[in-house]
């Protein structure tokens, strides 16, 4: 099948046939990504808009390069120093974005639902970099592509996802995705810390014993503690959460010998993942930001210049 919507707004709404649209896609942007001239004349002319609301390197610098390696235009919009600050609504900054020529709008917000709300009043393609605690679609993409490119296939894989599944928005992506596609998905994590609704979805298990969660597991998949996002009280200290919560190599060991090791990153080393696991060689996690940068290129190729227009 080929790529028929408008936007990505999340992994949830997306069929198991639009999740390896994009997964195929995103094999051949790869190539670009790594070879010594990593540009293509796919989107020349079509301008693409970044609007984060909140604090980014991996996402808008990733989205940022996709778009110059297809040869679009790309701006950054510096909220911090637009008129936002003066009070002006997140959809009259959305619609003059739009009326300048944007094709495409990347957009980063701490409230869950924003996108979905321009995508139903821009004629732009709206982009999902992150949504409150909803979802974070792109990222989701690029850990199904992280691990399908290192284990080969999704279907069959069991795929632990440790820590604040409560705030995260890269857990709730993963698990549409990874359940989509067969995986078999553990969520794992203080019980403070944990979302046990998200256990009704087929296919995902809840548990706050970390060494069941890890028993046999194909993929890790360890998430960022949201200093930002606690509450007092969720926990007692970082040291603590290290203590009984944090991935080192020892507990590694009841995985299975092959096991992959994720992390989205900024990470807090020494919080939730020691230093030995992130540097090993079962670390995938600088392989997760090369392949951000192709799958965001896929995204914005199906969007903007491939099979809709086609």
């Amino acid at each position: 099948m080929g790529w028929k919507r408008k936007d990505l707004l999340g992994l949830q709404e997306l069929s198991r046939d639009e999740i390896e649209v994009i997964l195929e896609t995103a094999d051949s942007m790869r190539d670009i990504v790594t070879r010594p001239i990593k540009k293509v004349p796919t989107l020349r002319g079509k301008v693409v808009m970044n609007l984060f609301y909140e604090n980014s390197t991996r996402t808008r610098n990733s989205f940022e390069l996709a778009g110059k390696y297809l040869s679009a235009d790309v701006v950054n919009v510096a909220v911090a120093a637009s008129s936002v600050v003066k009070g002006e609504t997140l959809l009259d900054t959305a619609r003059n974005l739009e009326v300048m020529g944007t094709d495409a709008v990347v957009i980063r917000h701490s409230s869950g639902g924003a996108p979905h709300f321009l995508a139903q009043r821009l004629q732009a393609s709206v982009i999902n970099a992150g949504d409150g605690m909803h979802e974070h679609p792109t990222q989701g993409l690029l850990d199904l592509f992280t691990m399908r490119r290192n284990k080969g296939r999704i279907a069959g894989l069991k795929v632990a996802i440790v820590g604040d599944i409560y705030h995260s928005r890269v857990a709730r992506s993963n698990l549409w995705g990874l359940t989509k596609l067969g995986a078999e998905v553990v969520l794992c994590g203080p019980t403070t810390l944990m979302a046990p609704e998200l256990g009704e979805i087929p296919g995902v298990t809840v548990t706050d014993k970390l060494e069941e969660a890890l028993e046999g597991a194909d993929v890790v998949n360890v998430l960022r503690i949201q200093l930002e996002r606690q509450e007092k009280g969720l926990f007692p200290s970082t040291r603590e959460y290290h203590r009984f919560w944090g991935i080192t190599s020892d507990r590694l060991a009841v995985c299975n010998d092959d096991v992959l090791v994720l992390h989205p990153g900024p990470m807090n080393r020494g919080i939730e993942i020691s230093s030995a696991v992130a540097d090993s060689e079962q670390s995938a996690i600088l392989d997760q930001v090369t392949n951000g940068v192709a799958v965001r290129m896929a995204v914005l190729y199906l969007l903007l210049g491939g099979e809709r227009e086609a």
